[in-house]
């Protein structure tokens, strides 16, 4: 069985070398070791989750695959709350090919 990685506590760490038939492994994952948290997207980074029902049709699941995070403004240096929505994949291939049809006004705090 192979240890879990000192830093995360999660994923299981891979073998270093071999020595007189005994294995040696490393402390860190390679997750830790390059850096994925950096690859993070902003409004992840930000605290922002995504949620299991689109902020559009009502659509709910189970999966969180099924949704992404939708920058109202289009920017996605802006991670603020109110220009975030989670959508579902339907709906922002729609949003992609009508336009953006939600202005400021017409969105919803979430609180």
């Amino acid at each position: 069985m192979r240890p879990l990685c000192k830093q995360c506590q999660t994923r299981p760490v891979a073998v270093n070398y071999h020595k007189n038939d005994r294995v040696f492994y490393r402390s860190q994952c390679d997750h830790c070791v390059r850096g994925y948290e950096a690859a993070k997207p902003n409004w992840q980074r930000a605290g922002y989750n995504k949620k299991s029902q689109c902020d559009r049709c009502n659509f709910k699941s189970p999966h969180t695959e099924v949704f992404n995070v939708f920058h109202v403004d289009g920017d996605l240096t802006n991670v603020r709350y109110s220009n975030l929505k989670t959508v579902c994949a339907n709906c922002q291939r729609v949003l992609h090919k009508d336009g953006v049809r939600w202005r400021q006004g017409d969105l919803l705090p979430d609180l």
